[in-house]
């Protein structure tokens, strides 16, 4: 079921030596189902210049609110949760860079 390899992408920020706020992103790899939008969701979606693409369906605990994700090499923009049950959360995403083709 969780056969898929999916990067969650945080952000934040270190300081160096002299206390400058230096941006900085952690990786962590998890496993996940990938699903396909609906076609309902991909058209009410684009009218409101959203392009949906992807679903990931993933392990709730495992979700610290990343806004990006990693799959197959391509990066994504997460643009909404939803809670499946107590344990599971789809992850609706569409790819970074999508309008540029």
């Amino acid at each position: 079921m969780y056969d898929h390899e999916l990067i969650l992408l945080g952000s934040g920020y270190t300081e160096d030596e002299l206390g400058n706020q230096i941006p900085s992103e952690s990786r962590k790899p998890i496993l996940c189902k990938v699903d396909s939008i609906g076609r309902n969701e991909f058209y009410s979606a684009a009218s409101s210049d959203l392009r949906p693409e992807i679903v990931f369906t993933i392990h709730k605990y495992e979700y610290d609110n990343e806004r990006k994700v990693e799959f197959e090499g391509q990066q994504f923009s997460v643009l909404r949760t939803y809670a499946i049950g107590f344990e599971e959360l789809e992850l609706t995403c569409e790819r970074v860079g999508a309008d540029v083709q």
